[in-house]
C-alpha cells in the first residue's frame, strides 16, 4: 500500500504540472521592458476583444524559451524568450498566441480537464487493486501502469488541441491588428531547430503538451501567407527597442565575461554600449561602467532609460548625490515611472540629507498610488517615514509590503498599529483596517485549516 501511495501521489503530480507552469521562477521589474511588452502587443489585446489597460506582462527570469498564462489576464514571458527571439515581431507572435488562451478561457478550462484524467487514473487503481487483492500482483501492476498512460494521454491530448486553438486565435488576431505573421513562424521554426537538436525521432508526438513546431508551421503558413499583412514591413521603431531590450537583459542576466564577449569593446553599437554598461558593473569595474553609460547618455542625452542605467550604477556605486542628478531626469523624462521613481526615491533617501526626504515621500507615494505591488517602493516610503518620526504610516507602509508578500501576521500587527497613530476614518486609516481585517481573515482560515 506504500507504494502504490507513492504511484498516485507521484501520477497526481505529474498531472497537475503539466497542467500549471513551475511557479518557483522569480519576477524581474524593467521600466523599458514592461513598456516596450505593452506597446507592442496593444493592436493585438485590442483584437482579441481585450482592454489593453486590464493585460499585463510579467517578465520570468528563466533563460528558457517560454511564455505562459496562469489565470487572470496576465502573460508571463521567460527572459531567455526575449534573449532568444531574433525581432519584435516574433515575440509579437508568441504574445499573440497567449492572448489566445486568455480569450478563449484556457485556464478555466484546463482546470477542468484534470478531472476526467484523474477520473480514468483512480478507475485503473480500483480495477489494479482488486487484481493485486485476487493474487494477481503483476496485473493489478499492469493495469495500474496503463491507467497511468491513457490518464497522462488523455490529458495531454486536450492541451495540444488548447495549443492549436491559441494558434488558429494569434493568426486572426495578427490579422485584425495588421501585422504580419511572418515572425510567428519563424519562431516555430527556431523551436523546430531546437526540437532537432534535441533529436525529433526520440519525441513522442502524443506525449507533448503542445503540437510539435514543424506540424505548427505545416498547419498555420497557408493562413498566415492568406492575411493581408503577410508582406507588410513590421514596425522598426518596436525593432530599434526591441533590440535595445535584449542588449540590455544579455548584459544584466548573463555572467559578465560571456556578455562581455558577445558584446566586445570594439562594437560600438548602442546596443553594445548598453549590455557592457550592466556587464561591467556586475562584474565590479564602476569606472568603466560609467564610461559606457556616459556613452549612452552622449548619444541620446533625453532618454530616459539612459538617464537612469547611469543613476542607477552610481547609487549601487555608493555615489546617491552624484545619482539624483540622472535619476530625476529619468524619472520626469518617464512621466514619473513608478518603477523609476522608486530608485529616484531610493537615492533621496540613501543621500542621508534630511532635505531630501520631502521630495523621497512625494516620489514614493506618487509611484506606489501608480503601481501598489511594488514591495521595494513600500519598504522605500516607510524608511522615509521613520527617518521623519511618522512611525503610524511608516507601519501602514509596512502592512502594505507584508500583505503583498503573504505575511498575514505582520500585516495584522502593522496595519493595527498604524490605525493607532493615524486619525480615525481619514483615507490612510481606513486602508490600514481594511489590511488588518483581510489578513486577519487569512491568518484565521490559515489556523482552521492546520487544527483540522
Amino acid at each position: 500500500m506504500r507504494r502504490l501511495n507513492r504511484i498516485v501521489a507521484a501520477v497526481t503530480g505529474a498531472i497537475l504540472l503539466i497542467a500549471q507552469p513551475a511557479q518557483a521562477q522569480s519576477l524581474l521589474r524593467d521600466a523599458e521592458t514592461e513598456a516596450l511588452l505593452h506597446d507592442m502587443s496593444a493592436p493585438l489585446v485590442t483584437a482579441a476583444g481585450l482592454r489593453p489597460t486590464d493585460v499585463s506582462f510579467a517578465l520570468v527570469n528563466d533563460d528558457s524559451i517560454n511564455a505562459f498564462v496562469a489565470g487572470g489576464q496576465t502573460v508571463y514571458i521567460h527572459t531567455g524568450l526575449l534573449q532568444q527571439a531574433d525581432s519584435a515581431n516574433q515575440v509579437q507572435g508568441v504574445i499573440a498566441h497567449e492572448l489566445g488562451h486568455i480569450a478563449d478561457g484556457h485556464v478555466i478550462t484546463g482546470a477542468q480537464a484534470q478531472k476526467p484524467a484523474m477520473g480514468v487514473y483512480l478507475l485503473s487503481m480500483v480495477l489494479g487493486l482488486a487484481a493485486m487483492a485476487a493474487g494477481g500482483g503483476e496485473a493489478g501492476a499492469g493495469i495500474l501502469a496503463a491507467g497511468q498512460q491513457v490518464a497522462m494521454g488523455k490529458f495531454l491530448a486536450f492541451s495540444r488541441v488548447q495549443e492549436a486553438t491559441a494558434d488558429a486565435s494569434a493568426v486572426r488576431y495578427l490579422d485584425t491588428a495588421g501585422i504580419t505573421g511572418k515572425g510567428m513562424l519563424e519562431f516555430f521554426k527556431k523551436l523546430q531547430q531546437q526540437e532537432y537538436r534535441y533529436g525529433t525521432k526520440n519525441i513522442d508526438p502524443f506525449m507533448q503538451s503542445h503540437p510539435l513546431s514543424g506540424t505548427r508551421v505545416q498547419t498555420l503558413t497557408a493562413d498566415v501567407q492568406a492575411s493581408k499583412a503577410w508582406n507588410k514591413p513590421a514596425d522598426p521603431r518596436l525593432q530599434e527597442r526591441f533590440l535595445r531590450v535584449r542588449a540590455k537583459l544579455d548584459g544584466y542576466l548573463m555572467p559578465p565575461p560571456q556578455a562581455l564577449q558577445k558584446y566586445p569593446d570594439s562594437d560600438q553599437s548602442l546596443y553594445a554600449h548598453y549590455a557592457r554598461a550592466y556587464a561591467y558593473h556586475r562584474a565590479g569595474y564602476p569606472e568603466k561602467a560609467d564610461a559606457e553609460a556616459e556613452a549612452l547618455v552622449a548619444s541620446e542625452p533625453n532618454d530616459p532609460y539612459f538617464q537612469e542605467i547611469m543613476g542607477q550604477i552610481l547609487l549601487e556605486a555608493g555615489k546617491p548625490k552624484l545619482a539624483l542628478a540622472p535619476l530625476k531626469r529619468a524619472t520626469e523624462g518617464s512621466r514619473s515611472n513608478p518603477l523609476i521613481a522608486t530608485t529616484y526615491g531610493h537615492a533621496l533617501i540613501a543621500t542621508e540629507d534630511p532635505k531630501n526626504y520631502d521630495e523621497a515621500k512625494r516620489v514614493l507615494r506618487t509611484a506606489v498610488a501608480r503601481d501598489d505591488e511594488n514591495p521595494f517602493a513600500w519598504f522605500q516610503l516607510g524608511t522615509v517615514y521613520e527617518l521623519t518620526g511618522d512611525e503610524a504610516r511608516a507601519a501602514l507602509a509596512s502592512a502594505e509590503r507584508a500583505s503583498m508578500m503573504g505575511d498575514d501576521r505582520t500585516a495584522v500587527d502593522r496595519a493595527r498599529y498604524a490605525m493607532a497613530g493615524i486619525p480615525k476614518n481619514t483615507p490612510d486609516w481606513i486602508r490600514a483596517q481594511d489590511i488588518a481585517m483581510t489578513a486577519q481573515n487569512e491568518v484565521d482560515k490559515n489556523g482552521k485549516k492546520r487544527r483540522r
